[in-house]
């Protein structure tokens, strides 16, 4: 059976090095517990080279965004075949905070299709941005799925990982948090709609992940009646005691 999988997005945190120093000491004390998982940490791209130096006895890299563009020089841009470099495993890609500032599903879809060409296994990001009582949502969702995955083959989306973070349940509190009764329903929609477009045997093997105001209140609880196959954090991954919290509730049965 595949280890849970936990992501953790520091997004535009810690605001300095020694912080990050302090935060992978604290969270190197439990390389045992890590690894019984597949973590993953997507620091800002500064601290890319601290947290590969430090965090390879528990943890892989990860990135928090990728670029669509080809190989060539471009003033600003960190390229793949950079992140690849410092051992980036995963990319985060189609981000909801990255879809606010006006990225499309269709800039989604490339940086996904350049992801897998350069060797970097991509998380898409899905999710609606509000939730209503018709139903309609879910097309929504069905549309931003089949976007965000357009051009890839059954052999090439194998290597995709769904991370399904509803904007609307994005907040500062674990009460903001999506219910796991209705996590569950997203999920096996998530998957009929992968179903649809590769095949159930295809379908299946894509794990999907929740984000979305995760915290040790609730990691358990999402794991057990969300039907994910794992975790995207964000601010509780900030605090190596949060999330150590969370990956016990990952191995809980």
């Amino acid at each position: 059976m595949a280890k849970p999988i936990l992501v953790a997005n520091w997004k535009n945190h810690p605001s300095s090095q020694d912080e990050v120093h302090a935060l992978l000491k604290d969270l190197i004390r439990k390389k045992l517990l890590y690894k019984r998982l597949s973590v993953f940490i997507a620091p800002p791209l500064a601290y890319l080279e601290s947290v590969a130096d430090r965090a390879g006895k528990f943890a892989q890299l990860a990135a928090q965004d990728i670029t669509e563009l080809p190989k060539g020089t471009y003033t600003g841009v960190v390229t793949n075949d950079i992140l690849k470099s410092f051992g980036v495993k995963l990319a985060i890609v189609g981000h909801s905070e990255r879809r606010a500032l006006g990225e499309s599903s269709l800039v989604v879809s490339e940086k996904v299709k350049a992801a897998l060409k350069s060797g970097i296994a991509p998380l898409v990001c899905v999710g609606e941005k509000t939730r209503d009582t018709d139903g309609e949502h879910f097309e929504f969702l069905r549309m931003q799925i089949k976007e965000s995955l357009a051009g890839l083959s059954k052999q090439s989306v194998t290597s995709v990982l769904i991370a399904y973070e509803p904007s609307w349940a994005i907040g500062k509190s674990a009460k903001d948090a999506m219910p796991a009764g209705e996590l569950a329903q997203s999920v096996i929609f998530i998957k009929k709609v992968l179903t649809d477009l590769y095949g159930r045997k295809v379908a299946e093997s894509i794990p999907i992940l929740y984000g979305g105001s995760v915290d040790p209140s609730n990691a358990g609880e999402i794991m057990r009646e969300g039907g994910v196959k794992g975790l995207l954090v964000g601010r509780a991954s900030l605090k190596a005691k949060s999330f150590e919290e969370i990956a016990l509730s990952l191995l809980q049965k």
